[in-house]
């Protein structure tokens, strides 16, 4: 598991934003890192699109399997106590 202090070091790279002033000015009065920000940012649209894709590739088979459950349950219907 990977923790702030052995956490492998990413390579960054400097980028040119266009930011609108008055967020900028904001978040500087604020004392927020920009930086930190963004690539939160970055990372949660990633996952976002990640997951959209995936269920769109698999829309068809969690669909067949929906309706095979609805039509015939579920292997451990029997076996539930709740």
């Amino acid at each position: 598991m990977s923790t702030p202090t052995n956490a492998p070091r990413r390579r960054k790279k400097a980028t040119d934003l266009v930011v609108d002033q008055r967020l900028r000015a904001r978040a500087e009065r604020l004392g927020l890192n920009l930086s930190p920000l963004l690539e939160a940012g970055l990372a949660e649209a990633n996952r976002r699109q990640q997951r959209e894709a995936w269920l769109r590739r698999n829309r068809r088979a969690l669909d067949a399997y929906n309706e095979h459950i609805e039509k015939h349950g579920a292997f451990s219907d029997g076996l539930r106590a709740f």
